[in-house]
């Protein structure tokens, strides 16, 4: 039960609305029971013909107590008023009966939503956690499955379940108790194939779990699919290359579908499986309760052995109901644990919230004896550089070279796996990881948008800033003058990451949301390496006005464009092999000069 853990921990929360959602599934049963214990009184009336019947001392006590209670109320009765005061009590009592049960609903389900919204959150909250680093390891289809897919299958297997979790064990047991109470010999005889029925609708839930893992695998990997074909649609359709796709496509829904399959054959095997088993016994009691009764062997009347066999029907329902829900925590316990996995994934970038707080950069970062290592591979080896206060520092290099990965170790993407990182002298980790942050900006090669308004994208990481400070962001990012050329100007949404806009019109939109920011520290990773000469030349312009007065790291891919830099870092196989201004470099005749030539030649 320990994958269960985590939906029993948002259970405790709630304890006085599950003590009285047990008070009312208990009112609910024993009002059931009621119903079902007027049948004797019933029978001995139809079968004798008058109200008499009622006045006899009945052998069971249960009987009789309901017997008592009628003959106290009324007194003698004929026959047809009898038959009418049983027909009142039925209806009362399965009025009572269903009125806690809706009681009951009414209490859970808030309950069930209120759990799967709390494991929605929690998974969401965890993946803005994970470092960056952990989602180059994971498919997003996978992610985006276990977010939904995964989430839905815990709400209707797992969650969904719960009523019957209390509800279906509680009715056996109570009725149980009552039949044990009319006659212990017929109880103990179907107590005894129990086991039997239990070890056969176990056989059937078993593999469950593993099918549901591997459905949940295939379903992970047509999300995969269907991201990748939305995001590369132009180059699939320029390479002709849709036959492709869809024969990779529908292999993975084909072996989804046949996963599914089995699922649904297993688990729909369990409700009639249990069904027939339940009703098996029960025709085994009738032969061998009747011959019991017939030959006078057990103290039961035919009326109160008739009410008997009707409360054990009673039973057959809820144990259907409990195999169907057993099967679905068979198919939800995979579904949990792949949630779990996420949830339980440590967060190897752990923010100090008792840090000091970096409420401004005043002298310099510096890079000291750093290195990062992934798995098994060696990205950054001993690195060690210094940027200060008010210069650029470029980061130059082959690709694959570890020039991103250098500059991600600022905002704590990723967290040295040697050596330090420091700002104005104190390790990057002493500081809360929210006020690092603060104080830069990034602009990244693609650019990321969201699916909103031009002047909310720029707004992003200043939410109070106003209309004229937006405006002015967007100037000094030369983006204002296309942004009022359109119908809405700032309130144009810009569609899925920006999709209406161009890509210099996208680039220069973070550009202006990293000036209305306005931090110390700038990170700029081939801010211009997708981009048209003529959007280069715009972006550059913008990127030049936002460099002004700040300190910069920048990674780049033309070279043309870090000339000025006040250092530039040239990184190969992790480690630095050159450093200088460009002249020096140049004079050095090596690497760099080389990458320089090649690009002049082009």
């Amino acid at each position: 039960m320990n994958k269960y853990s985590r939906i029993f921990s948002y259970l405790k929360n709630y304890k006085s609305k599950i003590a009285l959602y047990f008070l009312c599934i208990l009112l609910s049963i024993v009002f059931g029971i009621v119903s079902f214990g007027m049948l004797a009184p019933f029978f001995d009336l139809i079968f004798k013909g008058d109200s008499s019947a009622l006045s006899k001392t009945i052998d069971n006590p249960v009987m009789e107590s309901l017997r008592s209670m009628m003959v106290s109320q009324v007194g003698k009765m004929d026959a047809v008023g009898a038959l009418a005061l049983i027909c009142v009590i039925i209806v009362i009592s399965i009025f009572l009966k269903n009125l806690f049960l809706y009681f009951s609903f009414y209490i859970l389900n808030p309950l069930k939503n209120k759990i799967v919204n709390r494991l929605r959150s929690e998974l969401y909250i965890k993946i803005l956690q994970l470092p960056v680093g952990f989602f180059t390891e994971k498919r997003k289809g996978d992610i985006i499955s276990r977010s939904t897919n995964d989430v839905y299958e815990v709400e209707n297997s797992l969650v969904g379940a719960l009523e019957g979790w209390i509800r279906d064990p509680l009715t056996i047991l109570i009725n149980f108790a009552v039949l044990f109470y009319i006659s212990p010999q017929l109880t103990l005889a179907i107590l005894v194939c129990i086991p039997v029925i239990g070890f056969i609708l176990g056989r059937i839930s078993r593999t469950l779990k593993k099918q549901s893992n591997e459905a949940a695998i295939k379903q992970g990997e047509s999300l995969s699919i269907m991201d990748e074909t939305l995001n590369g649609l132009r180059v699939i359709k320029a390479f002709n290359i849709e036959s492709l796709l869809k024969a990779r496509f529908e292999k993975t829904n084909d072996e989804l579908l046949a996963a599914k399959n089995k699922i649904s054959r297993r688990r729909d095997m369990a409700s009639p499986v249990s069904e027939f088993l339940g009703v098996l016994v029960f025709v085994g009691i009738l032969w061998f309760g009747g011959q019991l009764v017939l030959g006078q062997r057990i103290p039961l009347a035919p009326s109160t052995f008739l009410a008997y066999l009707a409360l054990f029907y009673n039973i057959i329902n809820p144990v259907k109901a409990l195999s169907t829900s057993f099967s679905n925590m068979q198919k939800g316990s995979a579904a949990i644990i792949r949630i779990e996995e996420i949830l339980k994934t440590p967060v190897t970038v752990d923010d100090n919230l008792t840090g000091k707080q970096l409420t401004s950069f005043n002298h310099s970062i510096e890079f000291r004896n750093a290195s990062f290592a992934y798995a098994d591979a060696v990205i950054l080896d001993n690195i060690s550089f210094t940027v200060a206060k008010g210069k650029t520092v470029a980061l130059v290099g082959s690709s694959g070279a570890g020039k991103s990965t250098l500059a991600d170790l600022v905002p704590r993407f990723h967290d040295v796996t040697g050596g330090e990182v420091l700002i104005d002298g104190i390790n990057i980790k002493d500081y809360s990881l929210h006020s690092v942050r603060s104080q830069m900006s990034i602009v990244t090669q693609e650019p990321i948008l969201f699916n909103d308004t031009i002047a909310n994208n720029i707004a992003l990481g200043y939410q109070q800033a106003t209309a004229e400070q937006i405006e002015e962001a967007a100037k000094i990012a030369n983006a204002h003058e296309f942004i009022i050329k359109k119908e809405d100007g700032y309130r144009s949404n810009i569609g899925d990451r920006g999709s209406k806009l161009s890509g210099g019109e996208r680039q220069r939109l973070t550009i202006a949301r990293a000036v209305l920011k306005n931090p110390p520290i700038l990170i700029l990773d081939e801010a211009t390496s997708s981009l048209d000469t003529e959007s280069e030349r715009l972006v550059q312009d913008a990127i030049n006005n936002m460099m002004q007065n700040r300190t910069s790291i920048v990674i780049a891919h033309r070279l043309s464009t870090i000339r000025h830099a006040d250092e530039i870092i040239v990184l190969q196989k992790g480690k630095i092999v050159e450093r200088g201004n460009h002249e020096e470099l140049i004079a050095q005749n090596g690497f760099y000069r080389k990458l320089v030539e090649m690009q002049e030649v082009k």
